[in-house]
């Protein structure tokens, strides 16, 4: 049997045991990371980490992500022993705890709250879907300023309602990604004192040890960041670990990293700082011999020592809970005081939004000429960030072609204080940095906050892995790309999309918009607000779109639907049907015209999104395209994958099958086929064939 009179150890070996134990039964997973970093988290956890295992979404806890998702066990095995319980809104009401020992035992099965990487929304006491390596790093750069954002913007003389720190563990693979160099590069310029990443420096990766790609000076690295850096010689010494993270605590002036040299696969005789301890089970052999060299007993597996939960519940439960309550009591005096501050905070705890949030936003009247929905976007956006305090966000070095700036008074950089802002502000300079832009917007939508992150749709492709995560984790994060045509014109192809939007309309729970005018525009920004659990991404043209004439045409309300009938012949059956999106419907419109003095019955059907049409019962979707209407265009300067769903077996899609040119607008537009002339001859070729 193991001792049990060092209760520190004894914990520590539960844990290792836990991950070697499910990994062997799963035969599938890491169990090597989890027995090397058990000691650096336990400490975090039970002397550290300011958390309520009864109420795990307390919104001023401190946050502890696993950047590192193929050590799942570890964080499975942390939220099991210290009793987290489940939210209601996730586990179906039942009154239980997150992480059983029955969903442990079946870890990585089906149907299991222990997925192979954490997921968020599946398990409580999980702060982000990790796995991907560096999201998690991108994600607490987010959390970390949204923990300063609401401190600056809430805490009043006397109520420090929020200043939670966020706790990362990372590992080398972490420190390889672009993701994670982006983000540590932002956190050390905003000076985010209250976020500590702790590197598990076991220096393995699945090819071998880390020395056949991985020569830098971490420490170098980071201190030329500018964070504060301080290390730790042996994993298993937790006196060392006190004083690293004793150093984070007294840091106030820049983030910190600790730098922890651990044995992958600690314990493990045969197997100890081997890559084969990285990704594959121990075996049941050594197993066995893992166990006897801890003092467990060898042949029992899931083995828990009693002593174990209520040491964590001492040292975690009753210390975050003790916090947790004063806040509760702290927060009620706030309230008595400040109730306007009060109700916002509660709408961000709750997911809400302020009552009449709408009643203002713009309505644009008809012009011909128009504007850009790059520049109506931004105005509306004002508007409706006056009106949602929490809204913020900012482009990567590109708001003044994003329109992305918040110019309102009071709206401020966010920064630390000085000249340029303070961590109050609301518009956040990301510089050139696409893929921590939208990871670190995740982190702030984690944190409850509406964020959203904006640049040129050509360049979604750097941010892709995060833009993936806001679906996976159901976010309701805001993305806004511009320029999203050949019709930037003479940047050329290196800044022309052309494959993009169905890159981002091919993600699962992503809601994809496209605007044809500024209403629609205004439109989109009412459905992206409202949507609580799913992403938005806005696509906006960088050229003026005509602005329609809606007292003659359709209500751009209609675009919630996500599709809707524009124009019309009037009295008569259409003979054709013209599908576009954004700065397309303005070409369907001028070819439908053309159509229709020569005498041929034209419908326009606006598009802005796929996704939302999809989502409409078939009565609608037949409303709009009739099956018996086979005689359909449709129209869209990028991509054609996809649009026969919606063009039909005998449909005609123009589309773009290369990539575009550096030309001005109207060249571009002619050599690639998008003019008024080739719509109505496409018009025409469909009506013949079918």
């Amino acid at each position: 049997m193991p001792d049990t009179k060092d209760i520190d150890q004894l914990a520590i070996n539960t844990i290792r045991l836990l991950a070697v134990d499910a990994v062997q039964k799963a035969n599938s997973g890491h169990p090597g990371t989890p027995m090397g970093a058990a000691p650096s988290v336990y400490r975090l956890w039970t002397r550290y980490l300011r958390y309520d295992p009864i109420n795990p979404e307390w919104m001023n806890r401190d946050r502890f992500v696993l950047s590192i998702g193929h050590a799942s066990m570890l964080l499975y095995a942390l939220i099991h022993l210290a009793g987290v319980k489940g939210s209601p809104a996730i586990y179906d009401d039942a009154d239980r705890l997150a992480v059983t020992i029955d969903d442990i035992m079946q870890f990585r099965q089906a149907g299991s709250r222990c997925p192979g990487h954490p997921e968020y929304h599946l398990t409580s006491g999980v702060e982000a879907t990790t796995g991907p390596l560096g999201q998690g790093l991108g994600n607490s750069v987010g959390m970390a300023i949204a923990s300063k954002w609401l401190a600056a913007t809430y805490n009043r003389p006397g109520f420090a309602l929020f200043d939670h720190n966020i706790y990362v563990l990372c590992g080398d693979g972490d420190m390889m990604e672009g993701v994670a160099s982006e983000a540590a590069s932002l956190a050390a310029h905003l000076q985010l004192s209250n976020l500590c990443w702790i590197y598990d420096s076991n220096t393995v990766t699945i090819e071998g040890h880390t020395d056949i790609t991985f020569s830098e000076d971490v420490v170098a690295r980071f201190l030329a960041y500018g964070w504060n850096v301080t290390t730790v010689a042996n994993a298993n010494d937790l006196s060392l670990l006190d004083l690293a993270y004793d150093n984070f605590l007294r840091t106030n002036d820049r983030p910190t990293l600790i730098v922890v040299h651990s044995d992958i696969g600690y314990g493990a005789p045969n197997l100890q700082s081997s890559p084969k301890a990285h990704g594959e089970p121990l075996g049941e052999t050594e197993v066995k011999l893992t166990k006897e060299f801890f003092g467990f007993p060898p042949d029992e597996t899931f083995f828990i020592p009693p002593e174990v939960p209520k040491h964590f519940t001492v040292n975690i439960g009753a210390r975050g809970t003790s916090a947790r309550l004063a806040w509760d009591k702290l927060f009620t005096r706030y309230r008595s005081i400040y109730p306007d501050l009060a109700e916002q905070v509660e709408a961000i705890r709750a997911g809400t939004l302020p009552e009449g949030w709408d009643a203002d936003l713009p309505s644009f009247s008809h012009d011909a000429k128009g504007t850009a929905t790059r520049e109506s976007s931004g105005k509306v956006l004002n508007v409706v960030a006056e009106r949602v305090p929490w809204l913020l966000g900012g482009a990567a070095d590109l708001s003044p072609s994003t329109k992305t700036n918040l110019t309102f008074e009071g709206a401020g950089n966010f920064s630390a204080d000085g000249v340029s802002g303070n961590y109050s502000g609301r518009n956040l300079h990301f510089g050139i940095r696409e893929h921590a832009m939208v990871a670190v917007s995740n982190g702030m939508a984690l944190s409850g906050l509406r964020s959203y992150g904006s640049g040129f749709l050509v360049f979604s492709d750097y941010a892709r892995g995060a833009i993936r995560l806001s679906a996976l984790m159901k976010l309701a994060t805001i993305h806004i790309w511009t320029h999203d045509s050949i019709s930037v014109g003479e940047d050329g192809p290196t800044h022309q999309p052309v494959e993009q939007l169905l890159a981002l309309r091919a993600i699962p729970g992503m809601v994809v918009i496209r605007p044809a005018d500024a209403n629609e525009v205004t439109e989109a920004w009412r459905v992206a607000m409202n949507l609580k659990h799913r992403p938005v991404t806005m696509i906006c043209s960088r050229q003026p779109l005509p602005t329609v004439d809606r007292s003659k045409l359709a209500s751009a309300a209609l675009l919630a639907k996500g599709a809707y009938v524009l124009a019309d012949p009037e009295h008569r059956r259409p003979a054709v049907i013209l599908i576009g999106t954004g700065s397309e419907v303005s070409l369907c419109m001028a070819a439908h015209e053309k159509l229709i003095t020569e005498g041929i019955a034209t419908r326009v059907v606006s598009m802005p999104s796929w996704e939302l049409f999809d989502d409409q019962d078939t009565v609608y979707r037949n409303s709009v395209l009739p099956p018996s209407i086979t005689a359909r265009v449709t129209v869209e300067a990028a991509s054609p994958i996809g649009w026969d769903r919606y063009a039909g077996e005998r449909g005609i899609v123009l589309g773009m099958h290369s990539f575009g040119m550096s030309a001005p607008i109207a060249a571009t537009a002619e050599r690639f086929g998008f003019t008024v002339e080739k719509v109505v001859a496409a018009a025409r070729r469909v009506i013949s064939s079918t």
